[in-house]
């Protein structure tokens, strides 16, 4: 292994995981001298009967200031800054967020405007624009993908300017993350698989892109193995709580490892077609994470040829060449996907035009790709991917990708 001259590894975030692991809030929330928490959720969440999960975990130990549970599936600025001032209204002194992404990243940005005593919350986009430590957060993911429970990053849109803003800084690292298995038992298969291949995109990109070091790399293997050995059996079996807890451990350790070693042209992909065409982030991973694996192949193959160890086990590993390893982990990553459609009925996107809306019509089409390719040339996640890219090769990928075509590796400059 090549050791990097210099690297940094920071997770301070507290974990309590396992099937009980709810009924310890009290004693963390005391352990941060907290009394008063709001709960910031979404309509989905508490829909499906999870906030009364929590609140009756918690019973007799904490009194709750408020539930705010009407996040959007994109964080909204404007919603921020709304129940930033909820929070002030209720006088509460800590935060605990349930829910995927957008709910952390929410409840993240939360913290920022009633923890700086701001009116706006863009006064701090950026890196390290905060200098002290936030108001307690405690994370409870209901999804088994992002991995924001321990990740130092939060992503808000700003609808008006159709921009996401990221936030990034230590500060935003929960104080503790609650991973409970009864959080994950109501997900629906289509979204177990999407968020689930979220979770080894990260895992993927930590482990080959420019900024890994040997303890992300340790996390992002690890990570890897277990989503391999249960995705697709929980996405079958959804009522699995050892699977579940297995999910949620793997998508915790794929946090750890990719916010210390960052992302690269998968996310970037990702970012810019959520943003312009509204697609769910996990659907956008999974479709993208073979043809990152495919461009950045003539510059990292010999990494992601070593993911094939996690991916297939020790034997496929052995029996396979050196230098087919990487094409072997393409392939399996697609199979993957294809198990996911099978699973969930087609549900599960395997590429862009497979992806519609409750209408039935296409979320990406193809006059959108300009526009697409565009976005992902300002999105700095790209600063991190292996090898360069420019619209034409924005473009190129993602026309592969909302076909299912292989990707024309000889168009790629080098």
């Amino acid at each position: 292994m090549d050791l990097p001259g210099y690297y940094e590894f920071c997770c301070r975030v507290k974990i309590i995981a396992g099937h009980d692991a709810l009924e310890r809030i009290p004693g963390a929330l005391a352990g941060l001298n907290a009394r008063k928490p709001m709960i910031i959720t979404d309509k989905g969440v508490s829909g499906a009967g999870l906030i009364d999960i929590v609140t009756d975990a918690v019973k007799g130990g904490v009194v709750i200031g408020a539930i705010a549970d009407d996040v959007p599936p994109d964080s909204d600025l404007r919603v921020v800054n709304r129940l930033a001032n909820a929070y002030r209204e209720q006088g509460c002194d800590s935060l605990i967020a349930v829910g995927g992404g957008s709910v952390m990243d929410t409840a993240k940005g939360v913290n920022i405007v009633v923890s700086e005593k701001a009116d706006d919350l863009m006064k701090f986009s950026g890196a390290n624009t905060l200098k002290k430590a936030l108001k307690p957060l405690i994370a409870i993911p209901t999804t088994a993908g992002t991995g924001s429970e321990v990740t130092l990053v939060a992503v808000i849109k700003d609808h008006e300017k159709h921009m996401k803003m990221a936030f990034v800084s230590y500060f935003l690292l929960p104080d503790v993350s609650i991973i409970d298995p009864r959080m994950t038992l109501t997900l629906p298969p289509a979204i177990t698989a999407a968020t689930g291949m979220d979770a080894l995109s990260h895992a993927v990109e930590a482990y080959t892109c420019l900024a890994k070091n040997p303890l992300s790399d340790a996390h992002a293997l690890a990570a890897i193995d277990l989503i391999s050995a249960n995705l697709v059996n929980v996405t079958k079996n959804p009522g699995d709580r050892n699977g579940r807890l297995a999910m949620a451990s793997a998508a915790t350790l794929a946090g750890m490892a990719f916010s210390n070693s960052m992302v690269g042209m998968v996310h970037t992909i990702g970012h810019s077609v959520g943003s312009v065409c509204g697609v769910p982030h996990g659907a956008c991973m999974a479709i993208i994470l073979p043809y990152g694996l495919e461009y950045n192949k003539h510059k990292n193959g010999h990494l992601s040829g070593e993911l094939l160890l996690p991916l297939a086990g020790s034997r496929v590993y052995a029996e396979t060449p050196k230098e087919e390893r990487a094409e072997k982990v393409i392939s399996l990553i697609r199979r993957m996907n294809q198990d996911l459609h099978d699973a969930t009925g087609g549900r599960h996107a395997r590429f862009f035009k497979e992806v519609t809306d409750r209408e039935g019509k296409p979320m990406v089409p193809k006059e959108k790709l300009p526009d697409i390719a565009r976005t992902a040339l300002g999105d700095g996640s790209i600063f991190y991917n292996p090898e360069e890219l420019d619209y034409d090769d924005f473009l190129m990928v993602l026309e592969a990708a909302r076909e299912g075509k292989p990707l024309d590796t000889s168009r790629i400059k080098r």
